[in-house]
């Protein structure tokens, strides 16, 4: 089978990548530390692909990053509470998915994360603009050239590209290096898994994980 569609796809991919704004991703470290540090909630959310990927993300910060530690972050993905989401779309309308649920719950030292390849999405323009309104800091994840939500947030992660798979593909790149930055920052080791490290303390299970981990470095 003919695999120079699949070539032609990892290669826009890397030609994309250096087109990233490394600068703009270090605010959104900054901003989940801050979070992080006030105790405060981080809020995510898309639709579709980008939902996936909000779900995706929640689990690594509740799962990856936190598992073990005493002090853990706190997020919720919106587009997983499914009962809210189907309620408010049919008693409301679907543009308010997302921001009925802010309303609910929304504080001040929140951080809300809102993903859309077109930018234009919305029911996620609609909640990062309450968000804004309520002087809570906004994270915008969007593709092609940004749409409405690029110029609406505090920080907004553009990936560059006219491609809604590489747009949604390079977002979740974006999101691993940024859970693999905060466990380094946490004194975490991400190479083994979070199973690794919380293993600490508890003798033959953590010592057998390192003779693994070295029986399987010698051989590759």
């Amino acid at each position: 089978m003919d695999t120079s569609t699949v070539s032609d796809y990892l290669q826009r991919v890397q030609e994309t990548l250096p087109k990233l704004d490394m600068g703009r991703i270090g605010v959104l470290l900054d901003l989940l530390v801050q979070t992080y540090e006030a105790g405060g909630t981080i809020y995510i959310f898309g639709n579709a692909g980008s939902g996936a990927t909000a779900s995706h993300v929640c689990g690594d910060f509740i799962k990856g990053i936190s598992y073990g530690l005493t002090k853990r972050f706190k997020m919720m993905c919106l587009n997983d509470n499914l009962t809210a989401v189907m309620a408010i779309a049919n008693d409301s309308s679907y543009d308010d998915i997302f921001v009925e649920q802010l309303i609910n719950f929304l504080g001040k030292n929140d951080l809300v994360i809102g993903i859309s390849g077109s930018g234009n999405s919305k029911n996620v323009v609609k909640a990062l603009a309450y968000a804004n309104e309520h002087g809570t800091k906004t994270v915008a994840f969007c593709g092609y050239t940004g749409g409405k939500i690029k110029d609406m947030a505090t920080v907004a992660i553009h990936v560059p590209v006219m491609d809604m798979e590489i747009s949604e593909s390079v977002h979740m790149m974006i999101f691993h290096s940024v859970k693999q930055a905060l466990m380094k920052r946490l004194g975490r080791d991400s190479s083994m898994g979070p199973q690794y490290d919380a293993g600490k303390g508890h003798g033959s299970r953590c010592a057998e994980m390192r003779r693994s981990a070295s029986r399987a470095q010698g051989r590759i």
